[in-house]
């Protein structure tokens, strides 16, 4: 079994609030650093995506790729590589948790493997910088109040994305 790595947030609200930031990927552009352009190919009986087309720019490394989405509840949502240029896998997952009676612990993992040979050591700290960056955006996106509102603030740019 591949390693993974994980981390997770503290966001001051409700899961629910949460989850609509992280299932509306047409806005990922709006708060990510590394998706440049999302688009839902495929959803479910519920709206919720099940495929979605990524553009990613991480510097050094660009990728068009397609993940594969399940949703668990109202409170897990899980993805897979569908195809990609640079990846040969992609898994990861966002679980939320209830943390009081206004917040919510998000917890983020992720697993990698990319096409060309890299140190396993040196794949866990890329994985470890992307979900970093993903949870302080993914916070900043649900806190500032503004997810629905469609804006592009030139702060939200260096905010990080999830690449997934």
């Amino acid at each position: 079994m591949a390693e993974h790595t994980s981390s997770s947030i503290t966001i001051e609200a409700a899961p629910a609030d949460v989850m609509a930031v992280i299932a509306d990927f047409a806005r990922y552009p709006d708060w990510t650093g590394e998706v440049k352009e999302a688009q839902v190919l495929a959803t479910d009986e519920k709206g919720r995506a099940e495929q979605v087309r990524l553009v990613m720019d991480a510097g050094a490394i660009k990728d068009d790729q397609t993940l594969g989405y399940t949703w668990t509840g109202d409170h897990e949502v899980s993805w897979t590589l569908v195809k990609s240029q640079m990846l040969r896998s992609l898994d990861g997952s966002y679980v939320l948790r209830p943390a009081g009676l206004s917040a919510t612990e998000v917890t983020y993992r992720l697993t990698v493997d990319v096409k060309i040979p890299m140190l396993g050591m040196i794949k866990r700290k890329a994985e470890k910088v992307i979900i970093d960056r993903a949870l302080a955006g993914l916070k900043k996106r649900v806190e500032s109040g503004d997810a629905g509102q469609g804006d592009k603030g030139a702060g939200d740019k260096d905010a990080g994305g999830k690449g997934a």
